[in-house]
């Protein structure tokens, strides 16, 4: 899996993957990162990549221009190209997206500034859109780095123990159940005495009727299955 990353800034994004997991995955071959700033491709003598408002409007938009050779320079360059934009006007990121994209070769992140992007440029280049959540960020390194993170512990051999990935929240519709570790006994604070018992088979029951709890309450809109109503 590579990623790559269309942005005015990589030093935003670079760092994130110089330690811990993607650090480990980068060192052994399973998901690589590269960078294209549209700077660099900009025909403006003075490097602008940016303009007013075609109509008005307060602030300015990255323009056609660099955007167009920039993209079409990583297509040239290289094979099955995805190419997401992160925005705050699309489809939300949800978890079976990034299960589904970590199965593509070479995915884009074009990473907009300012007041955004032209049109444009999403409408030629786009195969997808999302949304990271109902916020406002003034770029769209973090989206793009969130969204390339939660595709990356989903390549194959990324995580240490892939079973992991079968327990955590949005599989199955459900948030993940309360974790606990040692020692039992913290401040008055214990553990769950069932979780002490060692019977799996009811650790495991008390674990999914505690992830419904849990879902039902942070986020009912999640619970679709009716044996979890």
């Amino acid at each position: 899996m590579k990623f790559t990353f269309v942005t005015l800034f990589p030093n935003l994004i670079e760092p994130y993957f110089q330690d811990s997991i993607l650090k480990r995955a980068i060192d052994s071959n399973f998901i690589s990162y590269e960078f294209y700033n549209p700077r660099d491709f900009t025909t403006n003598k003075h490097k602008k990549v940016d303009d007013q408002m075609v109509g008005g409007g307060a602030g300015m938009l990255l323009t056609c221009q660099p955007l167009f050779d920039c993209l079409d320079e990583i297509k040239k360059k290289n094979e099955d190209v995805y190419i997401i934009f992160p925005l705050a006007a699309a489809k939300p990121f949800k978890q079976n997206d990034a299960k589904r994209l970590a199965k593509k070769k070479n995915i884009v992140f074009v990473s907009g500034r300012y007041e955004g992007i032209d049109e444009r440029v999403i409408e030629k280049y786009a195969n997808e859109v999302f949304s990271i959540g109902e916020f406002i960020l003034t770029g769209g390194e973090l989206p793009s780095l969130v969204m390339a993170d939660a595709i990356s512990r989903n390549v194959e051999n990324v995580l240490g123990n892939a079973d992991s990935l079968d327990v955590e929240s949005y599989e199955n519709n459900l948030l993940e159940a309360p974790s606990f570790t040692k020692p039992e006994n913290f401040q008055n604070l214990s553990v769950v005495k069932e979780f002490l018992k060692g019977n799996h088979s009811k650790i495991a029951d008390l674990k999914t009727n505690l992830a419904i709890c849990k879902t039902k309450y942070f986020r009912p809109g999640l619970v679709t299955n009716k044996k979890f109503k």
